[in-house]
C-alpha cells in the first residue's frame, strides 16, 4: 500500500466490494441490473479487436463479470483514476475534473445508444495514438512481454502436468469431429473451418 495505492486498489478486488458493502451500500444509487465488468479500473481498459478488425477502447478482462449494479462498476473505475492520478502528484483539482468527465462520458454514451458516435477533437489524440500503436501489435510482442520468448508455446505451470501419448492421441481426435468444430465455429464472426486431418491446428 505504501508503494503504490493504485497498485493496491487494483489487486483488492474482494476488500473493495467488503468495503463497499460495509460503508457505503446505502448511499450509492440503485441501477437497473445489468452486466457489469466487476473488476472496472483504468489498466482494464484499453484497446480492443473485433472478429472485423476494428479497434476501439473499450473493457477487456471481463473475469469477475457479474450481474450487478452498474454503479458499483463506475465507482471503481472512479478510485483507480484517483488513485493513480494522486500517485502520479496531480492536483486534486485534476482528480476533480477526471471524476466530472467520467460520469458525463457515462451519460453520454448512454444518452446515444444504438447511435454511432463521430469522434471528434483534439481531446482524442491521445487515444489515437494507443489505437494506433495497437493496430502495429503482433502475437510475439505480447509472447516475449508474457512469457520471455517469440516460441508460441506457453511454458507448463507447477499445478498441470503433461499428456501421455494417449491422452494427446484422444484430444487431437476430439478436435476432429464435425461435431466439435461446427460448436467452436459457431461464435459470431468465426468462418467453418474445412473438415482436415489439422482441424485442430487451424482452430487454434
Amino acid at each position: 500500500m505504501a508503494e503504490s495505492a493504485h497498485a493496491y486498489v487494483r489487486g483488492n478486488t474482494l476488500q473493495f466490494y467488503q468495503w463497499l458493502k460495509k460503508n457505503s451500500l446505502k448511499s450509492i444509487p440503485r441501477g437497473p441490473r445489468v452486466w457489469n465488468c466487476g473488476d472496472c479500473h483504468v489498466e482494464n481498459i484499453g484497446p480492443l479487436a473485433d472478429s472485423d478488425s476494428r479497434i476501439e477502447i473499450q473493457i477487456r478482462d471481463l473475469d469477475q463479470t457479474v450481474i450487478g449494479n452498474p454503479a458499483h462498476d463506475l465507482i471503481r473505475l472512479a478510485l483507480s483514476l484517483a488513485t493513480a492520478a494522486r500517485g502520479s502528484d496531480l492536483p486534486g483539482l485534476t482528480v476533480v475534473k477526471m471524476m466530472e468527465q467520467m460520469v458525463e462520458g457515462y451519460e453520454h454514451a448512454l444518452a446515444a445508444s444504438g447511435t454511432i458516435v463521430e469522434k471528434k477533437g483534439d481531446d482524442l489524440a491521445p487515444i489515437q495514438v494507443v489505437l494506433e500503436r495497437s493496430r502495429r501489435r503482433r502475437w510475439h510482442h505480447l509472447a516475449e512481454e508474457r512469457i520471455e520468448d517469440v516460441k508460441p508455446q506457453i511454458p507448463l505451470g507447477e499445478r498441470f502436468w503433461s499428456f501421455d501419448e494417449q491422452e494427446r492421441e484422444a484430444i487431437e481426435k476430439l478436435f476432429e469431429d464435425e461435431a466439435v468444430i461446427a460448436k467452436i465455429t459457431a461464435f459470431n464472426g468465426r468462418k467453418p473451418v474445412p473438415s482436415c486431418p489439422h482441424a485442430m491446428r487451424r482452430i487454434g
